[in-house]
This record gives C-alpha cells, sequence and structure tokens, in this order.
C-alpha cells in the first residue's frame, strides 16, 4: 500500500465534511459516553446568547439538545455569572431523567467550582434528597432503567460528600449524621459511632446533636448484643444513654433511653446468673451461691432472682449452710496446686471485676519423652531417697480481653 494513501484519504474525508461541522467532534466521555463537542453545541458569541439558546432548548422539549447547550457554556464561559445556573440546569435534567447518580456528582461540581453560586443552597438540598434515596435503596438506572443498588456505601460517600464541600450548610449536621446511619447499616458499628460523634462535636447545638448521641448509646448496645459479650462495649453504651439524659432531660427518647439502661442491667445479670448455674453443674456450689447472690441483689423480684434463691435453698437442703459458706482455702503448695489456682482463676466470670479471659478449654496433658533424669548426690551423707521430679503442667496462658 503507498505510504500516500492514508493522506489522500483524509483529504477527501476533509472535503466531504462541511466547514461549519469540522471542530465538532464525536468523543467518549466516562461520565456521560458518547456525545457530540464542539461549535455546535456552543455556537453562541457569548454566555448570555448561549443560555437563551440552551433555555430555548429546553422549552421546546429537547432536553438533549439543552442539557449538551448548558454543559457547553459551563466548559467554555465557565467564569460567566451565567455558568452557576447553567451548572446547575445541568444536574436537574439529569434528575429529571432519572440518573441520580449523575446528578449527584454535577451539583457536586457546583459546590466545589461556584461556592458563591446563589442556587449554593438549593444544589445542596438537591444533593441530600438524592443521598436519602440511595440511603433508602435507590436502584441506580442506565437510561432510566434500574440496572442495580448503589445502597448505604454510595449513600454515605454522598452525606459526607454534603458536609466536605458545604460543611456550614444548614443541611451538614443531618448529612453528617446520615452518614453515620449508612454506615449502621453496613454493619460497620465502629466506624458509625465516630460518624455519630462528630455530629455533637462539630454541631453540639443542632438539634440532630441530641439524636446523634442517643445514636451511639443503640449502636454500642447492638455491639453488646449481637457480638460476643463484651462488659467494656456494655459499659459504654450505658454511659452513652447516661450521658444523653444528662444532657437532653427533656427530649422524647429520654424515656426509652432509661429503659434502655435497665435491660442493659438486666443483661449483665442474666450473664452472672450463667456464670452462677456453670459453676453449680461443676458442683463448685461455694461459688454458686456467690453469684446467684449476685443476681438476686443485681435484679431483685425477677424470675431470674427467685430461681436463684430457689438453687440457694436447694444446695443449703443438700449440703447445709455451713459448708456453702464462702471462706479463706486451704493452702496448697506444689506445681500442680499453683497451676491449678491458676487455671481456675480464667473461668468466665465477665460480669465481675476480676474477669481475665473467656472459659479455659480442657487441659490435655502433654506426652513427656522421658522421665526425668534424678538429682544427682554430691555427698555421701546424702543417703535419703532422691525425691521424685514432678513434670510441669502445660503452660494454657489465655490472653485477657482488652
Amino acid at each position: 500500500m503507498s505510504k500516500t494513501a492514508p493522506i489522500l484519504a483524509l483529504t477527501l474525508l476533509s472535503l466531504l465534511v462541511p466547514l461549519s461541522r469540522v471542530d465538532a467532534a464525536v468523543v467518549y466521555r466516562s461520565d456521560e459516553g458518547w456525545t457530540v463537542e464542539g461549535d455546535d453545541t456552543a455556537v453562541a458569541g457569548n454566555a448570555a446568547e448561549q443560555m437563551k439558546k440552551a433555555e430555548k432548548m429546553q422549552e421546546n422539549g429537547d432536553d438533549s439538545g439543552a442539557y449538551k447547550a448548558y454543559k457547553a457554556l459551563v466548559k467554555r464561559y465557565g467564569q460567566s455569572f451565567l455558568a452557576p445556573k447553567a451548572q446547575r440546569k445541568v444536574g436537574q435534567l439529569l434528575e429529571k431523567h432519572g440518573d441520580n447518580n449523575k446528578a449527584y456528582d454535577a451539583y457536586s461540581y457546583y459546590l466545589t467550582k461556584y461556592p458563591q453560586g446563589e442556587d449554593f443552597d438549593a444544589v445542596c438540598d438537591s444533593m441530600f434528597k438524592i443521598a436519602k434515596l440511595f440511603l433508602e435503596g435507590e436502584k441506580h438506572k442506565v437510561l432510566g432503567v434500574p440496572v442495580g443498588t448503589y445502597g448505604p456505601a454510595r449513600a454515605q460517600a454522598m452525606f459526607e460528600g454534603i458536609v466536605k464541600n458545604a460543611p456550614f450548610s444548614k443541611l451538614a449536621p443531618l448529612a453528617q449524621f446520615n452518614a453515620g446511619s449508612a454506615l449502621e447499616k453496613l454493619g460497620d458499628y465502629p466506624k458509625a459511632i465516630e460518624a455519630y460523634q462528630l455530629v455533637y462535636t462539630k454541631y453540639p447545638n443542632d438539634p440532630v446533636a441530641a439524636d446523634a448521641l442517643y445514636q451511639v448509646g443503640y449502636v454500642r448496645a447492638r455491639e453488646a448484643r449481637e457480638g460476643s459479650y463484651d462488659p467494656a462495649t456494655n459499659k459504654k453504651a450505658r454511659e452513652a444513654f447516661e450521658d444523653f439524659m444528662a444532657r437532653y432531660p427533656n427530649s422524647e427518647k429520654a424515656a426509652q433511653a432509661k429503659e434502655n439502661i435497665k435491660t442493659l442491667e438486666g443483661g449483665i445479670n442474666k450473664n452472672t446468673l450463667e456464670i452462677a448455674k456453670f459453676y453449680d453443674k461443676t458442683k463448685k456450689f461455694k461459688a454458686a451461691v456467690i453469684y446467684y447472690n449476685d443476681v438476686i441483689t443485681g435484679q431483685p423480684g425477677t424470675p431470674d432472682a427467685d430461681y436463684a434463691k430457689g438453687r440457694i435453698e436447694a444446695l443449703k437442703g443438700l449440703y447445709g449452710e455451713d459448708a456453702l459458706r464462702a471462706g479463706p482455702e486451704r493452702t496448697e503448695t506444689g506445681a500442680r496446686a499453683q497451676e491449678r489456682r491458676k487455671l481456675q482463676a480464667k473461668v468466665d466470670t465477665v460480669s465481675r471485676p476480676d474477669y481475665v479471659g473467656p472459659p479455659v478449654a480442657e487441659i490435655k496433658e502433654k506426652i513427656q519423652t522421658g522421665p526425668a533424669k534424678p538429682k544427682l548426690r554430691t555427698s555421701p551423707d546424702s543417703l535419703g531417697p532422691v525425691p521424685a521430679v514432678e513434670p510441669p503442667l502445660p503452660g494454657q496462658d489465655t490472653p485477657k480481653l482488652q
């Protein structure tokens, strides 16, 4: 093929294209797909004429042409006082045709590009409304057809975008709160708590600050209930509700916070009852009675307390009150006794201050490779029997919960 063939082909193509379209080009952009850019979308000589052209297209029902014309105005006359209005129109047209995801991005561009725009607050309102739709399960659409769900993850990013780009807007506190709600829906409780805490630290005078503090207690309570029982989390949940009641005693949620505290305290006593039953089952009756008494004093008038009273009376009838009275333990000596006491201290006592770890698994003796060598006698006078060397038990240290 001749080297001049491509040049001749381009020359012929240029002759076939009308002069008015030489500067036009079909390009692909990730945010809008294939589109036409060039003089055919921005033929006006100034921003005012371009705005009139775009508005006329929109009035005549040509939303596609108006969309391109508004975008062309922002691109070509970005410093004009009409550019913010045109950018908002871009977002509105996208929203009108169901592409809320791109509409949000168009509005976000407005906030970053035109922070002094007269429609700043109205744009924030539109962004917030879209973010709420995604928080509630808005489906992503392509050409108006739902194809998937962004859901809470996208909503979180949207709300955080409002807080970042409009931190002093009237909707910023509520956007921060809803960012926490999105994280809570995602099951990321630690980050949700951080998001809620930011509400009442950054916006302490906003009405939503009270709701945020309540929600911190609620999320911590969910952590304690849904995960493995952690007395520290339970305690933090109660402290959050107590703090809420101290700061907002007249809140409509104050009564519920009080009930939540009782429920959390009941959870502690419930766990105490399980510990008492564990000692009862393993025939450590003195320890069982101690924990049964804790249930009685900590949860008076409840079925658990009645059960604890019944078991104490039954044990007294079987073994006598003196046998169940807690007293100093008999002093034990030797490596085995020391190890036994060490392991006994690790029984699950999560609701007590001396809690050091989860229940101890059954201890299995390690197989010894051979008997220990006897100690050599170093003098003829040492004629007594050589004491047997007891092999040490295998270490079974359990990591403490932090």
